[in-house]
């Protein structure tokens, strides 16, 4: 008899490897019916990481978007499930254990089933607790192994992740090829060591297209037992995403396996919502180079999804170098001979610095450290001249163990610095928080909301969270989108003044803060509270103290970081200044009191 295979929409992560946003709650509730009509899915990724921090961003209740967004898929009996990131949770840097376990409660409650958790580092201490909070919520738990390409991620070293997680309890293991740089053969080896060893395990594939892998994967993991594997629909599938359903189903039918038909009149219903969002305002965020494979990725292992903002913080760094360059009488380089340097830099940092998995954040930290390394070069500076706080983290073990040993002269930087390695259980490193929000949600007058999902919001995002509650957020985006929208040649919808800079309002903050002192950029650039400019949740959130004279954040000029340093010592009580944003020298970016 036939074994079937069956099929997950990843409809979260088309938009999530596509562009900075996710459809609305509005048109997610129109597309869930022709998704269910197409009839081949028992499975749908609804929610997790990045989808709940851009409602946020956008100004939406992340949360009702959630519950409204699963509903449908109960009502037919599909299953739904998010994606989360172990220590990290639903961000980009540790969340205590209190939080942790309050977010399974939640997504439970808001109507997810299945909790696929990963650690960037495969680290399985990260994602015990994260098995266990699934499990005690009634969510099925399923562990993920972040997968790539290197000398130490063998199979073996697979198992022995799987080992550990099997005994924490998880139900399901999925093979999360981010980058979609798995070698096929291995990958489906790996299935079946995973099939043999534990046969009652539930195995999933995730494998992104970029490098070309992926089909010949999901053909090596379906022969080897794989149970489900992740798929896209067009407009958005192939190119840096993932591989559409229509071709595997077809790979799989002619190889002899029992898959689900799919009814191609709501296939095409799927397809002309998802270009109607994408015109909508979606693609506004959507970089073209995503709809494109490409080899190069096999090399450095870079994920996909990353590639739209490696280009944009490329783009940003291109101006130093070549000035750096110039002066050093060497030829200026273009975008495409950067990229390929960047590349070939990310080759050379990543074993190291102990062969990190290339997922979030730990791909963001690798990207950096070459990106910076690039510049110092460019100015005649020794490689690892710079590297950002979150990077050595990650160095000295703070959120884990790195796969593979660093480089001598790693080690050496460190303990030059004055660092220490850190060996003990990451989680521990972070106390509990949930008592401190909750006094927060009493002191704004806020609702902790059903089954305390907004408290959980707050605890998870509270930087994203304030803005969306005073409207800020929604503020910012519309006029980014004006922006976008002047620039691609568009009609504009105009809801609000637009103004030249400053952008934002600034007057209600001296107003409501009479006693503060405005913080301003030193010079013109984008700003940066953090070095990593994607990492929006790391901005400062009010209350964050500062020290008079002492950088609170950067401005990247085109001759190098500028320090944004504050007046007086105190607390920030606003912020008006957006991670990533170009300002101008004297604009005002925070109020502190």
């Amino acid at each position: 008899m036939a074994r079937e295979i069956k099929f997950s929409l990843v409809y979260r992560d088309m938009w999530q490897s596509s562009g900075k946003y996710q459809p609305r709650a509005d048109q997610l509730v129109r597309v869930a019916p022709a998704i269910i009509d197409m009839g081949c899915f028992d499975r749908v990724e609804t929610n997790g990481g990045a989808f709940e921090q851009v409602n946020l961003l956008y100004g939406e209740n992340p949360n009702k978007s959630v519950r409204v967004w699963t509903a449908p898929f109960h009502k037919a009996g599909i299953q739904t499930h998010m994606l989360e990131r172990g220590l990290n949770a639903l961000r980009m840097y540790p969340v205590p254990a209190d939080v942790r376990e309050l977010m399974f409660k939640v997504k439970k409650a808001q109507g997810t089933d299945i909790a696929r958790s990963f650690c960037g580092l495969n680290d399985h201490r990260n994602l015990r607790l994260s098995v266990e909070y699934a499990k005690k919520a009634g969510m099925v738990s399923q562990a993920a192994l972040s997968i790539t390409h290197s000398p130490v991620h063998t199979v073996e070293y697979y198992m022995d992740v799987v080992k550990h997680l099997v005994e924490y309890g998880t139900d399901e293991i999925c093979l999360k090829d981010m980058a979609g740089v798995g070698r096929p053969s291995v990958l489906g080896r790996l299935v079946k060591e995973i099939k043999t060893k534990y046969p009652n395990i539930i195995v999933q594939y995730h494998g992104h297209s970029g490098p070309g892998f992926s089909t010949a994967s999901m053909l090596e993991v379906a022969r080897a037992g794989a149970d489900y594997l992740d798929v896209a629909v067009e407009p958005l599938s192939w190119g840096k995403v993932h591989p559409d359903v229509i071709t595997i189903q077809q790979m799989l039918k002619a190889d002899g396996f029992l898959v689900k038909d799919i009814n191609m009149d709501a296939y095409m219903q799927v397809r002309s919502l998802t270009q109607e969002f994408i015109d909508d305002f979606l693609g506004y965020w959507i970089n073209p180079s995503n709809a494109k494979m490409t080899s190069l990725l096999v090399g450095c292992g870079l994920p996909g999804g990353m590639m739209g903002s490696m280009m944009a913080d490329l783009k940003g760094f291109q101006a130093a170098i070549n000035a750096a360059e110039k002066a050093a009488g060497k030829p200026e380089s273009d975008i495409d001979t950067l990229m390929v340097k960047l590349f070939s830099e990310v080759e050379y940092v990543w074993p190291r610095l102990g062969y990190p998995p290339l997922v979030t954040p730990f791909s963001q930290y690798v990207k950096n450290t070459a990106l910076m390394n690039l510049f110092a070069m460019a100015q005649g500076k020794p490689r690892f001249s710079s590297i950002d706080k979150d990077t050595w983290g990650m160095i000295l073990g703070k959120m884990g163990r790195l796969p593979g040993p660093l480089a001598p002269e790693i080690i050496e930087l460190a303990k030059s610095k004055g660092f220490e390695f850190y060996t003990g259980n990451p989680q521990d490193e972070y106390p509990d928080e949930l008592p401190k929000f909750r006094k927060m949600m009493e002191e704004e007058g806020w609702d902790c909301g059903p089954d305390d999902e907004e408290l959980f919001e707050l605890a998870m995002h509270e930087r994203q969270y304030r803005d969306y509650r005073s409207g800020i957020a929604r503020e910012r985006f519309e006029h980014d989108l004006e922006e976008l929208k002047a620039k691609a040649g568009a009609p504009i919808v105009v809801k609000r003044p637009v103004v030249d800079e400053p952008r934002f309002d600034v007057q209600q903050y001296a107003e409501k803060y009479p006693s503060a002192v405005p913080v301003c950029a030193p010079a013109k650039g984008q700003l940066l509270w953090e070095v990593d400019v994607r990492d929006d949740s790391r901005a400062p959130v009010p209350g964050t103290a500062v020290t008079a004279g002492e950088a609170c954040g950067y401005v990247q000029t085109r001759y190098g970081l500028e320090e944004i340093v504050p007046a007086r010592s105190g607390r920030i009580v606003a912020v008006t200044g957006v991670q990533g944003r170009e300002v101008v020298k004297g604009e005002i970016v925070a109020f502190v009191e």
